[in-house]
């Protein structure tokens, strides 16, 4: 994997009209099939496009793309906007990771805003008074999970190379909506209904509930006047305003202070904190260029695993909706997850082994996929140098609250972001307006992992923000997903589904969802893919039936212009011009 910040997509151009694809025959495997596909059609436009989780950050996006602002401003719009509408996801009290194409250069970067663990964490802050790991959610709510928050920074960085309106007018949308107020939503409503910790905080209950201890309802104007006044304070002195001096004190003192967990962030944690522009991750898959984020995103890499693994399979040849294109899936993702609990953390503290998107690593990973029967968990291979390192694997399901969205402006850069603060609402702790986020449970709970926690260590992430290029170097789609490490399984799913059997990008995102961490392959409940359990079981698939909230905001780019898809399962929304 290249060390360089960024790379021009021009360089790849002929690597991926000369890479000979292996495409394997299947013969063998069960003739299953259901109905999986929608007749949805995309939203479309001529000029530029926004995705997002909710129709006002959507308009906030495309407010900036009118004036003629690139998709940098446009996402930093939307995510002000986020951490207004959608609080139970995202804000500027988390953290994110951001794809950026930019049609002038060529360039592709990968920007790195992931919390950071302050100096007073330790590889068994999550351990209890016996030395065991602490159940999981019982660490999440309080001061001691939050991270120091990367999302402001990370933006500002973006900003200052790729921003054309000035910084100030990016606010400007979020700051009017936090005063005058927005309606609830059906999924804000309930949401704060559902999570009775959210009245564990009395900052935090007060925003949430009325004076009767009730959820605001659908469609009561909700404002925000501290958010409103703390955005005003960064709009007028940058990212700096939020680092140092009085935000970052409230930050570091309501940590301490929590009532419950409390943790040890000091104000100097934020104050050293740093967003990284990182090289992308790519790998050629038929005849496209798929690109992804690094570590300390799992996402990228194991997205790429995947599909390269599944490069020995000719996946055009089966329908979406086919046993036989589940299972190979999910062989190949069990292969992938396998690699990926184990040498997957943040390449600061432990750079992953160099040969994991080798070409011959992953042919020989893919020769261990049976055309007719389903793998026991999958062991992690050996790929290249520093592949001995065997730490334990760490698998331990986290957080699913997490927003997308994918922006492609009027030049042809493209944004692919994934935001988070991890779990639903985060740390439930709030701050000027703002939730903290808890994505230091991310981290393992068992100490000597990989992904161990440690004083400045960034937790790994799944978040798979994802771009894709033709073979003119031009962005042909930007797609990304909230849903903790189902995230790569849903990613994976569509890159698939539009790039192998041709659907639109909203038909992509609606078709229902499979995937497979390295044990259970899950199907979607309440859909026709669950309807594939007997011939999947056949083939030796162990089947949970679940509910799989995706959250898919994807642009893809045709001959006719640009095509926009939402997910149905969630609020967003995508428009164009």
């Amino acid at each position: 994997m290249a060390r360089n910040s960024s790379f021009p997509i021009r360089n790849f151009v002929r690597l991926s009209a000369a890479v000979g694809i292996c495409l394997g025959v299947l013969t063998a495997c069960a003739a299953t099939q259901v109905n999986v596909v929608s007749t949805s059609r995309p939203t479309t436009a001529q000029n530029f496009m926004a995705a997002t989780a909710n129709p006002f950050a959507t308009e906030a996006a495309l407010e900036m793309l009118r004036e003629g602002g690139s998709a940098a401003d446009a996402a930093i719009a939307a995510q002000m906007v986020l951490t207004l509408v959608e609080p139970q996801s995202s804000g500027i009290g988390g953290g994110a990771f951001m794809m950026y194409y930019d049609a002038d250069t060529g360039d592709i970067g990968a920007y790195d805003g992931r919390e950071t663990a302050p100096a007073s964490a330790t590889p068994g802050m999550f351990l209890d008074a016996d030395g065991n790991p602490r159940d999981w959610y019982d660490a999440v709510v309080g001061g001691l999970s939050v991270g120091v928050p990367g999302v402001v920074r990370m933006l500002e960085l973006v900003h200052k190379e790729y921003g054309r309106l000035p910084w100030k007018r990016l606010f400007e949308p979020a700051i009017l909506l936090a005063r005058d107020g927005f309606p609830v939503s059906e999924r804000f409503n309930a949401l704060s209904a559902g999570d009775d910790d959210l009245k564990v905080f009395p900052d935090t209950a007060d925003y949430f509930f009325d004076d009767t201890g009730a959820p605001h309802p659908v469609g009561a104007i909700l404002s925000n006047p501290a958010l409103a006044r703390t955005l005003e304070l960064i709009a007028n002195h940058g990212a700096d305003m939020f680092y140092e001096g009085l935000i970052a004190d409230d930050i570091a003192r309501t940590t301490r202070n929590a009532s419950q967990n409390p943790g040890g962030m000091v104000a100097a944690d934020l104050s050293v904190y740093e967003a990284k522009k990182r090289a992308p991750v790519c790998l050629p898959y038929r005849k496209y260029l798929v690109c992804g984020m690094p570590p300390p995103s799992s996402g990228g890499i194991t997205t790429l695993q995947i599909l390269g693994i599944l490069q020995e399979f000719d996946m055009a040849a089966m329908a979406p909706g086919t046993a036989q294109s589940v299972h190979l899936v999910a062989e190949a993702s069990k292969l992938a997850f396998a690699d990926r609990n184990v040498y997957l953390a943040d390449p600061d503290f432990f750079p992953p082994p160099p040969g994991m998107l080798d070409a011959d690593y992953l042919k020989f990973r893919a020769a261990q996929i049976s055309l007719t029967k389903a793998m026991d968990p999958a062991q992690p291979g050996m790929p290249g140098i520093g592949a001995s390192l065997r730490l334990a694997p760490d698998n331990v399901e986290k957080g699913l609250s997490t927003t997308h969205m994918s922006i492609i402006d009027a030049d042809g850069s493209a944004v692919s972001m994934t935001s988070s603060i991890e779990s639903q609402f985060g740390s439930h702790l709030m701050v000027r307006g703002f939730l903290l986020n808890n994505q230091l449970t991310d981290f393992s709970f068992e100490t000597e992992r990989a992904n161990s926690p440690e004083a400045g260590k960034r937790p790994r992430s799944s978040m798979s923000p994802t771009l894709v290029f033709d073979d003119a170097g031009r962005v042909v789609l930007a797609i990304g997903s909230p849903g903790g490490s189902s995230i790569i399984g849903y990613v994976t799913e569509s890159l698939i589904a539009n790039l192998d059997w041709g659907l639109n990008v909203q038909q992509a995102i609606d078709l229902p969802h499979f995937l497979n961490k390295n044990g259970k392959t899950r199907l979607e409940e309440d859909s026709p893919i669950a309807n594939l359990k007997p011939a999947l079981e056949q083939m030796g698939h162990e089947i949970e039936l679940r509910k799989m909230t995706s959250g898919l905001q994807g642009i893809a780019r045709g001959d006719n212009g640009l095509e926009g898809g939402a997910d149905p399962r969630r609020e967003g929304v995508a428009a164009g011009e």
